[in-house]
C-alpha cells in the first residue's frame, strides 16, 4: 500500500531522470548554450526527501536546523517542477504526489492542491494512498472546504485505519463537525482523538477544551460547566487554556439562568472573569464581557473601563460598541450613544441588536423615519430574533407617520442626525486609534455565548465565509449597488494587530490574493451574468455594455478551460500567511466570533447559502465553469443563522454569536489586515429601502441545474478508477457502483469525469452481473488486510483476478466517450465465479504464512484493497415530472389462503417494488389487533418504559422552522422517556382536548362571515406558526416473551416471510437479540407524530402493522436515490444516517426523485424493501408494531454489506454484525442462488485470510494469544472505541480480562492506546481450524426443483 513515504521505484525514477537531465545540461553548455542550468539534487537529498510526505505537515519546524529542510524542500520544488516540465507533463503520477506533499510542507497550498488534482487525475487506484488523501484533506480543510475535507480524511481511516496520523484526522473531524453542527459526530472524533496516545497539532487539554466547549454550545450547561471545572485541575495546564476555560466560566454564569439565581451568578462571572485576565490581561474578549458584567449589576464606571479596555486590547469589536452605546443611552447622552452604535453597525452590518438599539435611540428622540430604517435592518439581519415583533412596531411607526400633518416632520428640529448624515460622520478618536481593517475572521471579538467557539489551536474563520476566497465581492459590484453604501468608509487605518493567543507575530499584508487571470470570471460575475441574460430586454444602457463585457469573458474562460488542466483552474485564495504549526506553537489564536454580516450589507443578507451540488469538487469558492457553463460552487460555504445568535442580558443588546474557530492557517486573513471591507460587506446599505434583496442571489443556487460533466473534452482520464473496472467492494465490497465516482472527495479535480458514466462496454455487464458480480480486476480487489503490521500488503501489481487470469479490459482505463449517461446504480461489487475458483482454506493459510515470511505476496489468494464505498448518483435517465408520483404497489388480501400465496412473498421482495402495501392483512388473518391498544397494553405492563420524542405539530407534506417563515430539512425531535401509563394518559387527554377544540371550531364558526376566514387561511399560507409541541412515544420494547407472552403469539399466525423470527429470515441467524431488528418494536402515536426519514439498519428490510384506530401517512423513495437524499442532507448541515431529517418535497421533485405517498390504515401492512428511504406520520391516534427481516436474497446481502461498509466509512455502528452473520449463514444454511453464495464466500474468504495474517504477526511479534471460546447466544463484538465488529481476535485490556469484564478493542485502537500491546490480551473465539472447515464446507447447494422463481 502507499500510504506510507514515497515509493523506492519512483525516488530511482527521479534519480536516474535528475541524472539524465544534468548530462543533457552538460551537452548543452558544452554547444555554447546559454540556458541556466537546471537545479538537481544529490544522493543525499533524494534520501533526505525519500521521508518527507503530508504525514509531516505541522510537525517539520523551520526554524534553526529545519531552515535546512526547508530549503531543501524548495530546491526539490523546483527541480521536480523543471523536471516536469521538460518532460511536458509526461511523467509517473507520483511525482505529482510528491510534488504536492512538498508544496504542502512548505505551506505553498495553491500549488499542493494543483498537483494534488494531477496525481488524481493520473492515478486511477489514487485511493490506495493514503499520504495523498491526508495531504489533500489538510489543503481542502485550509480552504474551509469542509465538505471534501472531511471525505477526504474519512477515506484515510478507511483505506489505513492505523494511519499514523489519525489523531490529527480525528481532531480536524471533530473541529469541522462541530462547525457544521453535527454535534454528536463532532463529539465522537474528539473523543476518537483523545484516547489516541501518538502526537498531534493540539494537546489533550485543548482537545478537552473543545469537547467542553461542544457541551455549551448544545446549552448542556451543567455537562459543559463540569467539564471546564474539570480541566482547570489539569495539572500544567497553560496559560491561555487556563484563561479561555475562565473566560468561558465567567461568560456562562453571566448569561445562563440555570446556574443559580442573579447576584450569585454575577458575582461568580466577575470572579472568573478576574482570573481569567490575570492568566492573560491582554484578552480583549475578557475585558468586554467584565464590562457587560457590570453593566448588568449597574457599575457604570467599572463597565466604561472595561469596554476602554477591550477596545484597546483586541480589534474593535461590534459588540462592544453596541454595549457602550447602551452605557450611554442609559446615561441620557444621545449623541454619544449615536455614534457608538453606529461604530457597531460599521463593523458588523448584520449586527441586529445594534440596529434595535439605534431604532430605539431614534425613537426616543422623536425620529420615527430613522428608527424605521433601522428596525429594518435589524428585521433583514440572520441573527435577528424577534422578527415579527419589529414588524409590528415598524407598522405601527407607519401608521403613527402617515397620521401627522404633511411637512410637520421637516419643520422639526432634529435632536440626531439622520441615519445618512450619521453614517457619513467621522468615526470618533477613540475607534480610528485602536480600529485596524477587520480582518474577516478577527471581526469582532471572541467566544460569546452559548454559540462561543473559542479556539484552542484551530481558529475558524467566520462560517459565512468558508471556502470564500477574499476577492469574493469585486468591488465593481458594491458600486452598482445604488445606496448609501457608495459613501460609507471602506476601508480603514490599518494596525498590526496580533490576537490575544498569538503573541505578536501577525504582520499587515495586502489581501492575500492568488493572480487570477483576467479571463476568469468569479463565482459573483457569473452569477450576474445569469442575472444580466435573464433580463436582457429590460436593461439599460450601462447594464447592456456590463452584459456585452461579461460575456466576451466568458467566451474567453471557455476556451481557454478547454486547454487549462483543472487544476490551473483552481482560482482560490491563499488564506493565510502564518502557518497553522506556528500558531499552535505559540499556543493558540483567541477566539474569534463567526460574525454574520461577513458578506452582508446593512439589510445582513449574506450572499451565500449552501448552494453547489456536492459532487462538484471545485476548489473552494473558485467558480469554474463546467461544460455547461453553470458555475460551480462548494457546497461547504454554509451560512450558520441558526448558530449565530445574539444573547441581551440588557435591553436589546447583543452578547455575541457564535465564534468558530479554525486554525489560523484557515482564516481568510489570520494576519493580512488591509483587506478593504469591500471584500467583506457586499453594498452596505442603511437605508433600509436600498437595494440588496438581490444580493442572496448573488452566488446563485446552483444546485437544481448544475450537471455533472467533465470539466475538459478529453475525458478518458484514469482516474475515473476505470468504469469497466467492476469493483469489488470493501469489505464486504464497498458501493462499488460509485466506483466511477459519485460525487465524494475522489472527484477532488475538477475533471468530474462523467458522473454518470455508462458500463455497457464494460465486462460487468455480461449477462452474470445481473445484481452486478463481475470479475474483480488488479485495481478493484481487496488489500491484505487493514491492520498497521508492515509488510503484510500485498502489492496490486501482479493480482489480475483472483483466481489469477487477466483481464486485459478491466485493467486499460476507459477509452470509451464518457458521455453523460448514468450507469444503472447495480454496483459492480461481487466476484462472478464457479465455485470451484475459490481456493481451499489450507490454500489461504499457506498463503497467509508465506505472505508473513517473503514480506511481499504475489498469491492470486490474498486480495487487493477494494475503494472506500460512495453513494449512488442519481439514476439516469432521469424520470419525467409526471412519473415522480408513482401509484404505490397494493395487494389487496381477502382471505388466509391469499395472505400465505407464494407470489405474495415474491412481489413485495422484487428489488423493483420499493415498498408494497398489504390491505386487510388483519382482517384476512383474524389477527387480534386488540392485544396491541393503549388499553391492553396499560393492563399488561404499565410501567414499562417508552422513550419519548418532543416534536412540532406540522402538515405532513411540510416541515417549517420553529418560526414558521422558512421550510428546512431539520426536524426537530427531542428525546426523553416516560412509562406507558403515562403515555397512555398523555394519548387519551391530547384526544379529549381535540374534541374540545373541534366544538369550539364549530361554534365559533358560526359566528363568522366565510370571507374572514379565506382572508386568514392566505395569511397562512404566508407564514406557518407558532407550532404546538406534541410527544411521540417511541422504540417500546416487546421482546420479553414472558411480559408480551399474548402480543407476541399472536404475530405468529403472519405468513412466514413477514414473521418475527423464521428459517429464512437472516436477522434469525444472528444468533442473539438486536432489539427492535429481530424483536418487536411498538409506537404509540397522536397526530403529527413523525419518524423522520430514514433507511433501515444496514439496509434490512422491515414490516410495519398499523393498530389503529387512526392512520398514518407514508412518504417513500426507492433504494437508487439515496445518495440524492444524503447530498441534500449534507448540504442542510445534516447527517443522513444519524440526524433528524424531513425532506421537503418540492426540494425532491426539483432533483427528480420519485416519491411514493400512501395512507396505512389499521390493520395494513407496510413491508418497506431492502434500502428504501421513507418516513411518515401519524394522522389520527394511533399505534403501530415494527421489526426487521432479511430475505435471503442476493439483493439484501448486497445492500447491507454495502451499509456495513458505508457505516465504517462515517464512523457509524453497523446494528448487524455482517461478518459475524456470514459465519453462522455458511454454517447453518444451504445456498442454491450463486450470486447469494459467491458473496457470502468472498466474505469468509476475505475474514479467514484476515484472521490468518494477524494470528501469524502475532506471534511473530511474540504476543500470546489466549483461548477463550463463546458462549451461547453471546452477542457479536464490537470495538468499545470506534465500533467497528471485532470477529474472532479480541484485544481486551488487562485490567478488563482480570475483572472479567472483558472491553473489547480492535487492534488498531488497542496499538493507538498502547503502542507494542502491553496493556492488552488477545483473546481468541474461534479455533482456526473450525473456522477452515465451516469455509471449506459452504458450497454452492443445487437449486430446489420446487423453485419458481
Amino acid at each position: 500500500m502507499k500510504s506510507c513515504g514515497v515509493s523506492l521505484a519512483t525516488a530511482a525514477a527521479a534519480a536516474a531522470a535528475f541524472g539524465d537531465e544534468e548530462k543533457k545540461m552538460a551537452a548543452g553548455k558544452a554547444s555554447g548554450e546559454s540556458e541556466e542550468a537546471s537545479p538537481s539534487l544529490t544522493a543525499e537529498e533524494r534520501e533526505a526527501l525519500g521521508g518527507l510526505d503530508s504525514r509531516l505537515f505541522g510537525f517539520v519546524r523551520f526554524q534553526e536546523d529545519g531552515a535546512r529542510t526547508k530549503a531543501l524542500l524548495g530546491k526539490a520544488v523546483r527541480c521536480y517542477e523543471s523536471l516536469i516540465l521538460k518532460a511536458e507533463g509526461k511523467v509517473e503520477s507520483d511525482f505529482f504526489c510528491q510534488l504536492g506533499h512538498f508544496n504542502l510542507l512548505l505551506e505553498d497550498y495553491p500549488k499542493a492542491l494543483s498537483a494534488y488534482q494531477r496525481y488524481y487525475s493520473l492515478q486511477s487506484d489514487y485511493w490506495k494512498n493514503a499520504a495523498f488523501l491526508y495531504g489533500l484533506g489538510l489543503v481542502y480543510f485550509h480552504y474551509n472546504a469542509f465538505q471534501w475535507a472531511i471525505k477526504a480524511f474519512q477515506e484515510v481511516l478507511y483505506v489505513d485505519p492505523s494511519f499514523c496520523r489519525a489523531k490529527e484526522i480525528h481532531l480536524r473531524l471533530g473541529l469541522m463537525f462541530k462547525v457544521n453542527t453535527d454535534y454528536e459526530s463532532s463529539l465522537k472524533h474528539f473523543q476518537l482523538a483523545l484516547v489516541d496516545c501518538n502526537p498531534c497539532t493540539l494537546s489533550n487539554a485543548e482537545i478537552q477544551f473543545h469537547i467542553a466547549h461542544l457541551y455549551e454550545t448544545q446549552r448542556k450547561y451543567h455537562s459543559a460547566k463540569e467539564a471546564y471545572e474539570q480541566l482547570l485541575q489539569t495539572e500544567n495546564l497553560s496559560a491561555q487554556v487556563k484563561a479561555t476555560v475562565l473566560q468561558q466560566l465567567g461568560w456562562m454564569h453571566h448569561t445562563v439562568d440555570l446556574l443559580g439565581d442573579k447576584a450569585t451568578k454575577e458575582s461568580y462571572a466577575i470572579q472568573y472573569l478576574q482570573k481569567s485576565l490575570e492568566a492573560d490581561p491582554n484578552s480583549g474578549q475578557s475585558w468586554y464581557f467584565l464590562g457587560r458584567c457590570y453593566s448588568s449589576i449597574g457599575k457604570v464606571q467599572d463597565a466604561f473601563i472595561s469596554y476602554r479596555q477591550s477596545i484597546d486590547k483586541s480589534e474593535a469589536s461590534a459588540d462592544t460598541w453596541c454595549s457602550i452605546g447602551v452605557l450611554y443611552q442609559q446615561q441620557n447622552q444621545p449623541m454619544d450613544a449615536l455614534q457608538a452604535y453606529i461604530c457597531a453597525v460599521q463593523l458588523d452590518h448584520g449586527h441586529a441588536a445594534a440596529w434595535m438599539d439605534l431604532g430605539t435611540l431614534y425613537e426616543s428622540c422623536n425620529q420615527p423615519q430613522d428608527a424605521i430604517k433601522c428596525y429594518l435592518n435589524a428585521t433583514r439581519s440572520k441573527s435577528c430574533s424577534n422578527t415579527s415583533a419589529l414588524a409590528a412596531r415598524i407598522k405601527y411607526l407607519q401608521a403613527q407617520l402617515c397620521n401627522l400633518p404633511q411637512g410637520s416632520l421637516q419643520n422639526k428640529t432634529k435632536l440626531l442626525p439622520s441615519i445618512e448624515e450619521a453614517w457619513s460622520l467621522p468615526i470618533p478618536a477613540e475607534l480610528t486609534s485602536r480600529q485596524g481593517a477587520m480582518n474577516t475572521a478577527q471581526q469582532a471579538c471572541k467566544p460569546h455565548h452559548p454559540n462561543t467557539e473559542p479556539v484552542l489551536g484551530l481558529s475558524q474563520t467566520p462560517i459565512s465565509q468558508q471556502s470564500l476566497p477574499l476577492h469574493m465581492i469585486p468591488s465593481s459590484q458594491v458600486d452598482d449597488l445604488s445606496s448609501p453604501a457608495k459613501r460609507k468608509r471602506t476601508s480603514s487605518p490599518t494596525k498590526n494587530t496580533s490576537d490575544n493567543w498569538s503573541s505578536g507575530h501577525a504582520v499587515s499584508h495586502p489581501p492575500v490574493q492568488q493572480q487570477a487571470h483576467s479571463w476568469c470570471l468569479t463565482p459573483q460575475k457569473l452569477q450576474h451574468l445569469e442575472q444580466l441574460r435573464a433580463n436582457r430586454n429590460n436593461l439599460n444602457p450601462a447594464q447592456k455594455l456590463m452584459l456585452e463585457q461579461l460575456e466576451s469573458q466568458f467566451v474567453l474562460m471557455q476556451q481557454q478551460n478547454a486547454l487549462t488542466l483543472p487544476h490551473n483552474r483552481t482560482n482560490l485564495t491563499s488564506s493565510a500567511e502564518e502557518p497553522w504549526k506556528n500558531q499552535l506553537s505559540n499556543s493558540t489564536q483567541g477566539l474569534h466570533k463567526g460574525q454574520s454580516s461577513h458578506l452582508a450589507g446593512p439589510n445582513g443578507e449574506r450572499p451565500l447559502s449552501s448552494t453547489g451540488p456536492s459532487q462538484h469538487l471545485q476548489a473552494a469558492g473558485s467558480g469554474i465553469q463546467n461544460q455547461n457553463g453553470h458555475p460551480t460552487l462548494p457546497s461547504n460555504s454554509v451560512t450558520q443563522g441558526a448558530a449565530l445568535n445574539h444573547l441581551s442580558s440588557h435591553t436589546a443588546t447583543s452578547g455575541g454569536q457564535q465564534g468558530i474557530t479554525l486554525t489560523k492557517e484557515s482564516k481568510p486573513s489570520g494576519n493580512t489586515s488591509t483587506v478593504p471591507e469591500t471584500s467583506r460587506h457586499t453594498g452596505e446599505t442603511p437605508n433600509s429601502t436600498a437595494s440588496v434583496e438581490g444580493l442572496p442571489n448573488h452566488v446563485h443556487q446552483v444546485t437544481a441545474d448544475a450537471v455533472c460533466s467533465p470539466s475538459h473534452g478529453d475525458s478518458k482520464s484514469p482516474g475515473l478508477l476505470s468504469s469497466d473496472n467492476p469493483q469489488l467492494s470493501a469489505l464486504l465490497m464497498g458501493k462499488a457502483n460509485n466506483n466511477v465516482g459519485t460525487g465524494t472527495c475522489d472527484k477532488v479535480n475538477n475533471i468530474h469525469p462523467a458522473v454518470h458514466t455508462k458500463t455497457d462496454n464494460s465486462v460487468a455487464s455480461s449477462p452474470s452481473s445481473a445484481i452486478s458480480t463481475a470479475t474483480p480486476s488488479p485495481k478493484s480487489t481487496e488489500q491484505t488486510t487493514t491492520n498497521s503490521i508492515t509488510s503484510l500488503n500485498s502489492p496490486h501489481s501482479g493480482l489480475h483476478a483472483i483466481n489469477g487470469e487477466g483481464m486485459e479490459e478491466s485493467q486499460s482505463p476507459v477509452k470509451t466517450d464518457l458521455l453523460l449517461i448514468s450507469r444503472k446504480p447495480s454496483p459492480q461489487i461481487i466476484p462472478s465465479m464457479s465455485v470451484s475458483i475459490y481456493p481451499s482454506s489450507a490454500e489461504v493459510l499457506k498463503a497467509c504464512r508465506n505472505l508473513g515470511k517473503n514480506g511481499l505476496s504475489n498469491s492470486s489468494i490474498l486480495l487487493d484493497k477494494c475503494p472506500p464505498p460512495r453513494p449512488p448518483s442519481s439514476p439516469y435517465p432521469p424520470l419525467p415530472k409526471d412519473k415522480l408520483n408513482p401509484p404505490t404497489p397494493s395487494i389487496y388480501l381477502e382471505n388466509k389462503r391469499d395472505a400465505f400465496f407464494p407470489p405474495l412473498h415474491q412481489f413485495c421482495t422484487n428489488p423493483n417494488n420499493p415498498v408494497t402495501v398489504i390491505r386487510g392483512l388483519a382482517g384476512a388473518l383474524k389477527l387480534d389487533l386488540g392485544l396491541f391498544s393503549t388499553k391492553t397494553l396499560v393492563e399488561a405492563n404499565n410501567e414499562h418504559m417508552v422513550e419519548v420524542r418532543t416534536q412540532l405539530l406540522q402538515p405532513a407534506d411540510e416541515n417549517w422552522d420553529p418560526t414558521g417563515t422558512k421550510k428546512i430539512w431539520h426536524c426537530e425531535s427531542n428525546r426523553s422517556h416516560t412509562t406507558i401509563a403515562k403515555y397512555a394518559q398523555y394519548q387519551a387527554s391530547s384526544f379529549q382536548e381535540s374534541l374540545r377544540e373541534e366544538n369550539e371550531k364549530r361554534s365559533h364558526h358560526k359566528d363568522h362571515s366565510d370571507s374572514e376566514s379565506t382572508s386568514s387561511d392566505n395569511s397562512g399560507r404566508r407564514r406557518k406558526g407558532p407550532f404546538k409541541t406534541i410527544k411521540f412515544g417511541t422504540n417500546i420494547d416487546l421482546s420479553d416473551d414472558k411480559k408480551w407472552k399474548l402480543q407476541l403469539h399472536e404475530l405468529t399466525k403472519l405468513p412466514a416471510f413477514v414473521r418475527v423470527v423464521s428459517a429464512g429470515n437472516l436477522l434469525s441467524h444472528v444468533g442473539h437479540t438486536i432489539l427492535g431488528m429481530n424483536t418487536v418494536q411498538l409506537y404509540m402515536k397522536v397526530p403529527g407524530s413523525r419518524t423522520p426519514g430514514h433507511q433501515e439498519n444496514n439496509n434490512f428490510c422491515s414490516v410495519n402493522i398499523n393498530i389503529g384506530p387512526g392512520d398514518c401517512e407514508w412518504f417513500v423513495v426507492p433504494e437508487g436515490y439515496w445518495g440524492v437524499l444524503n447530498d441534500f442532507c449534507e448540504k442542510n448541515n445534516l447527517n443522513f444516517l444519524m440526524g433528524s431529517w424531513w425532506p421537503n418535497l418540492e426540494d425532491l421533485y426539483e432533483a427528480n426523485v420519485p416519491v411514493y405517498r400512501f395512507i396505512q390504515r389499521p390493520g395494513d401492512l407496510v413491508w418497506i424493501n431492502a434500502g428504501t428511504v421513507h418516513w411518515v406520520q401519524a394522522i389520527g391516534w394511533c399505534n403501530n408494531i415494527a421489526w426487521n427481516v432479511g430475505p435471503l436474497t442476493a439483493c439484501q446481502y448486497k445492500l447491507a454489506v454495502e451499509r456495513y461498509e458505508w457505516n465504517k466509512l462515517q464512523s457509524v455502528k453497523s446494528i448487524v454484525p455482517m461478518v459475524h452473520l456470514s459465519w453462522n449463514m455458511a454454517r447453518n444454511i444451504k445456498v442454491s442462488d450463486p450470486k447469494l453464495f459467491e458473496m457470502i464466500k468472498y466474505c469468509l474468504l476475505r475474514t479467514l485470510k484476515q484472521c490468518q495474517t494477524l494470528r501469524e504477526a502475532l506471534i511473530a511479534a511474540g504476543k500470546e494469544i489466549i483461548w477463550h471460546g463463546r458462549a451461547k447466544e453471546e452477542p457479536a463484538h464490537y470495538c468499545s472505541i470506534c465500533e467497528v465488529e471485532v470477529f474472532d481476535l479480541l484485544f481486551v485490556t488487562n485490567e478488563s480480562n482480570s475483572r472479567k469484564t472483558y472491553v473489547v478493542h480492535c487492534q488498531d485502537c488497542a496499538r493507538k492506546t498502547s503502542g507494542n500491546l502491553e496493556n492488552f490480551v488477545v483473546l481468541e473465539q474461534y479455533k482456526m481450524e473450525d473456522l477452515m472447515q465451516v469455509y471449506d464446507q459452504f458450497t454452492l447447494a443445487p437449486p430446489l426443483p420446487s423453485s419458481s422463481s
